[in-house]
């Protein structure tokens, strides 16, 4: 599982022009997910994300967890992370796992977010969707689970 993990101060998505999740202060989480991943791949990564220090404290330093400033999440699946572009000019995606195996593991990830006490806003599974974002540093982190 490979997640781009964006601090933001305000972000939202869009499908066909209707915002189907959006938050305030929090991550925005674009999530990849290959064909050797597990259900328990999703929750050791929530849980990372659930305690990683990414907000500052009073001396600017990174001692807050995204639960501790009361954060939100906006999780958006995107199998292009898992593009690989070593040979030609057109991206292969072979290394992302099929639908039908990723939009559950996807949905488990985000309970398990849920479970490590977050609230989780989403995009669409499969659909083409408008991620909007100010973010907030910029703090951009990739969180793998191998």
């Amino acid at each position: 599982m490979r997640v781009i993990l964006q601090r933001s101060k305000q972000a939202s998505v869009k499908v066909e022009g209707t915002v189907t999740g959006a938050i305030d202060s929090g991550y925005v989480l674009l999530v990849g997910i290959t064909h050797e991943d597990t259900v328990d791949d999703a929750k050791y990564v929530a849980g990372k994300i659930a305690q990683m220090r990414l907000f500052e404290d009073e001396e600017g330093k990174m001692n807050h967890s995204v639960l501790e400033v009361g954060g939100d999440i906006l999780s958006v699946s995107q199998f292009t992370l898992y593009g690989d572009v070593k040979r030609g000019r057109r991206p292969s995606f072979t290394s992302a796992a099929r639908p039908e195996i990723a939009e559950p593991l996807w949905h488990a990830f985000n309970d398990a977010l849920r479970e490590n006490g977050l609230t989780v806003e989403t995009g669409v599974f499969g659909a083409m969707m408008d991620v909007e974002l100010i973010n907030d540093g910029p703090v951009t982190i990739l969180v793998e689970s191998k």
